[in-house]
């Protein structure tokens, strides 16, 4: 197949909307490879490895742990995030702003450039980017290359069944000193009882009140400058979706668009409060962004489902802005279906069963923010089809599924007026 043909950097905005991002096209094996051979590198010499999810909570707790332990601080030269913006390079995930996806099985789909190079300097902390569906795959990585003795750190991640990571979890076990796991996803008691059984430090915030940030600060006995205590706040600000501080869209969004690793030591020298250069970045970043936010929220529909109005949108989008463009339409609730497969379901006050509806399609998440990926894509011609219909079976599974949940919740409503009386 010709690059050009899978390259989305230069499509037209319109079809650039609507197709999934390079690294949908690039095979599982040659993908595998070359995460080994990265993970390997990453973690040669290193004492701890921290396995992240790759958005700005995850990444945020890389920032605390390298601080924790004294890693040497490698800030990038002011001009190379502007540099790395003409290569269109993101970190493994499906969309403009698929930072908060909670639980959720995301293909590596969209991403333009989603295989990063290794740090160009080594840490005593490597960064072990991990997105929700191959945490395993992460685990067994540190385990096969991590020198023995070292800790393993896992954040911002969260099996849906401890069935998934068991024998990755052990092996890692077996190589590490310690494993520490420090999430604020929901968390189902029998898999953290299990993970808490075979011996990992595991501790889960409050999904309402905390970010992965928090959890990991308030959890190292290490006194922070109060810089970092900042980065947990203002990182809390839009992983929760609170947007009272304009500068969480700001770290949202550098997290997203530029290498991980830049955004770890960038933070670290700098905090919250970015530097000039990496405003431009994001302000020229931008522009695409919004006119993504708008081919999305023109495709939006608004259905009535048991007495919510639930709005629905394809598109290549960063969701959280097009879920509250559909909230101001009248939404109690919204889903946007990505080019690559998976879906973002964004709830209100009104409707706070996300994780439920995420739940019954191959996902999982908070009750009002969670994603997933309906098992109904058998090979590329039910993908040309999801392309071509902008989604539609993906939208009627996904749509079935909140009337479920709708049903059992009158159900359950129902039986319990009954047992009160």
């Amino acid at each position: 197949m010709y690059d050009e043909l899978i390259e989305s950097g230069d499509l037209p905005l319109a079809r650039k909307s609507v197709l999934p991002g390079t690294g949908f096209f690039l095979p599982d094996a040659l993908e595998e490879d070359l995460e080994d051979q990265q993970t390997e590198a990453a973690l040669e010499g290193a004492d701890v490895a921290v396995i992240a999810d790759p958005d700005a909570d995850g990444l945020a707790c890389v920032a605390l742990i390298r601080e924790a332990y004294g890693d040497v601080r490698n800030v990038p030269e002011p001009d190379s995030g502007a540099e790395d913006g003409d290569d269109e390079a993101a970190p493994v995930a499906d969309a403009t702003d698929d930072a908060d996806e909670q639980n959720v099985v995301i293909a590596a789909g969209e991403a333009e450039e989603p295989l990063e190079e290794p740090e160009p300097t080594p840490h005593d902390v490597a960064l072990v980017p991990a997105s929700p569906h191959d945490v395993e795959d992460a685990l067994a990585r540190v385990a096969e290359y991590g020198d023995e003795g070292i800790d393993i750190f896992v954040c911002d991640l969260a099996p849906d069944r401890y069935e998934y990571v068991e024998d990755e979890l052990d092996a890692a076990l077996e190589t590490a000193d310690r494993i520490a796991w420090y999430d604020h996803h929901q968390w189902g008691d029998d898999v953290a009882r299990a993970v808490r059984d075979a011996g990992v430090d595991l501790v889960i915030g409050d999904s309402d009140e905390e970010c992965s940030a928090d959890v990991v600060y308030r959890s190292l006995e290490f006194d922070f400058d109060p810089l970092y205590e900042e980065l947990a706040a203002v990182t809390r600000d839009h992983d929760l979706w609170l947007r009272e501080d304009p500068r969480s869209d700001d770290l949202a969004d550098y997290a997203y668009w530029t290498d991980p690793a830049e955004y770890v030591e960038v933070v670290r020298e700098y905090g919250v409060d970015l530097p000039d250069w990496a405003q431009e970045y994001i302000a020229e970043r931008r522009v695409e962004k919004e006119a993504l936010i708008e081919q999305a929220v023109g495709r939006a529909e608004l259905r009535e489902i048991g007495g919510y109005t639930v709005g629905i949108t394809y598109g290549r989008c960063s969701q959280n802005e097009v879920a509250e463009a559909m909230r101001e339409q009248g939404a109690d609730a919204s889903v946007i279906v990505k080019p690559a497969g998976s879906a973002s379901i964004r709830g209100t006050d009104e409707f706070d069963r996300c994780h439920e509806v995420a739940g019954k399609v191959n996902g999982g998440g908070h009750p009002k923010a969670a994603g997933c990926k309906p098992d109904i894509y058998d090979d590329m011609l039910d993908y040309a089809n999801h392309w071509t219909t902008r989604g539609a079976v993906t939208k009627r599974v996904i749509l079935d599924a909140f009337r479920d949940v709708v049903d059992e919740a009158d159900e359950d409503g129902e039986n319990d007026a009954e047992a009160t009386n």
